[in-house]
């Protein structure tokens, strides 16, 4: 046997008085018979202060928060009493100098012969320990603030893209506009064919746009007909394609637009201008997902989603017999109405910042918004051009103007009509069907090009010809 082990088995207290933790002795009254140096380290009370004495009324007498920690409610205490071990945290010692430091400590009972003499209590100072602890629980309380912050920029960014959608243009925060997002989030998921109402200019097209990108054939081609931009005989053409030699000038084989949205979508605008002889095959095709080109005999399948889009009252056009009423139905499964802009015009600064920030970029402008009085004015408007008509608005005063504040600088064209008709009490599609013939004479009946009526009235050319035909405008001569 080693010397060394020979002097701390000869000495216990060597081994005691080596340790890192604090160590005191005590007896049954309580009284401190044992103190090591690490103890009078961390607490700053020597050895010959504290023997003999009630250590608790030195440096346990008080709570972390200066309440009174009566001596029979002492851990190390109870332990002389009932003999139990305790393991106890959360609590603190006080220095001599007044400090106090928060301490983890086990209290021990010792015994000799079967009877308990007294205690011991091991410690240590684990102020590290407890400011690490702290420093991770504000480590943990910041990252769930920045966590509820991320998560509200996120609902915030996710408010502002469905609000935006993505730049569409389909701007606005209205009940009636928000109820038709509401829908258009419904029915995006699934394949569906949707019907989308509403007058010209409302945006139907960006809502058909819109249900693709979120549906599950995003990736896939969205391809679009306007109805009433084709005659009847190139109709059937463009929508089924053709055989090589099939008429007169189909001089190549050509894939029609069924064709061309195979495992995608396809918008067909203005349904409502469909001849009667195309509605029939289109019928075939949305009940069968099959057709022939013009001039072939071969039955091509195909697998798309129809969204259909008209400014008329398809319903009206079935009772008048214009319509196929199986067709009706078989488009009809999930109507959405696209409001008018005089339903919604608490849109109007929502949809004018949005016009003005793609204005400013395609024409590199700095317009950082529009004027108050002009806004006002807008609103006083009946929109029956919609959001076309006020687009076009905007992008003449645009291009106008040398200020960064938008000003209406030219009368809105109904207000004149209004003004000079003297009628203010005449129904809308009066004051629009005058306002039309109006343009039409005074472009000489042009309806398309520059300087044409269409472009006046912020019209496509194939809208312009829809709207004479609704109103009964007929054309003196078209140039």
């Amino acid at each position: 046997m080693s010397s060394v082990i020979k002097h701390f088995l000869n000495d216990p207290k060597l081994l005691l008085n080596a340790v890192g933790e604090g160590i005191y002795g005590f007896d049954l009254s309580g009284n401190a018979v044992f103190i090591n140096p690490a103890a009078e380290k961390m607490t700053g009370w020597g050895a010959g202060e504290l023997l003999g004495k009630k250590i608790h009324q030195y440096h346990h007498h008080s709570h972390a928060d200066g309440s009174v920690y009566p001596a029979d409610e002492c851990q190390i205490y109870k332990t002389m009493f009932d003999g139990e071990t305790r393991y106890v945290k959360g609590e603190v010692f006080w220095r001599k100098d007044g400090s106090c430091f928060p301490v983890e400590y086990t209290s021990t009972p010792v015994y000799r012969d079967e009877q308990i003499i007294g205690a011991v209590a091991i410690f240590r100072d684990i102020s590290q320990q407890v400011e690490t602890e702290q420093a991770l629980r504000d480590a943990l309380k910041k990252v769930r603030s920045l966590s509820e912050q991320l998560k509200d920029e996120n609902s915030y960014l996710l408010s502002e893209i469905n609000q935006n959608w993505q730049g569409s243009g389909l701007v606005g925060e209205s009940h009636v506009f928000n109820r038709m997002l509401e829908q258009i989030k419904l029915v995006s998921k699934t394949d569906s064919t949707v019907l989308i109402l509403g007058e010209n200019g409302t945006g139907k097209e960006l809502v058909a746009r819109n249900l693709h990108h979120l549906s599950e054939r995003s990736d896939m081609p969205f391809v679009r007909v306007n109805c009433a931009a084709f005659s009847p005989s190139l109709l059937e053409s463009e929508l089924f394609g053709h055989e090589k030699g099939a008429f007169t000038g189909a001089h190549d084989k050509r894939k029609g637009r069924f064709e061309l949205a195979h495992n995608g979508t396809l918008f067909l605008d203005e349904i409502g201008e469909l001849p009667q002889e195309a509605q029939s095959k289109l019928l075939r095709v949305l009940q069968e997902q099959e057709f022939e080109r013009v001039g072939g005999s071969k039955t091509i399948s195909v697998n798309i989603r129809i969204i259909a889009a008209t400014n008329r009252d398809l319903w009206r056009m079935v009772e008048s017999g214009t319509f196929r009423m199986d067709l009706y139905y078989r488009l009809n499964v999930f109507p959405i109405k696209v409001p008018p802009l005089r339903e919604r015009k608490e849109d109007l600064p929502a949809l004018c910042a949005n016009i003005i920030n793609k204005l400013n970029v395609r024409l590199g402008k700095q317009i950082k918004g529009i004027a108050k009085s002009s806004l006002l004015k807008l609103k006083s408007y009946e929109w029956p051009g919609n959001i076309r008509e006020l687009q076009n608005i905007l992008e003449r005063e645009a291009i106008l103007s040398n200020n960064h504040t938008l000003h209406l600088s030219q009368s809105l064209d109904l207000d004149e009509v209004v003004q000079r008709e003297g009628d203010k009490s005449q129904r809308l599609e009066s004051v629009q069907k005058q306002h039309i013939i109006h343009v039409l004479e005074s472009s000489g009946w042009k309806i398309s090009g520059k300087e044409g009526a269409a472009d006046k009235l912020g019209l496509n050319e194939s809208t312009l010809r829809s709207k004479m035909k609704k109103l009964g405008i007929v054309k003196n001569r078209e140039i």
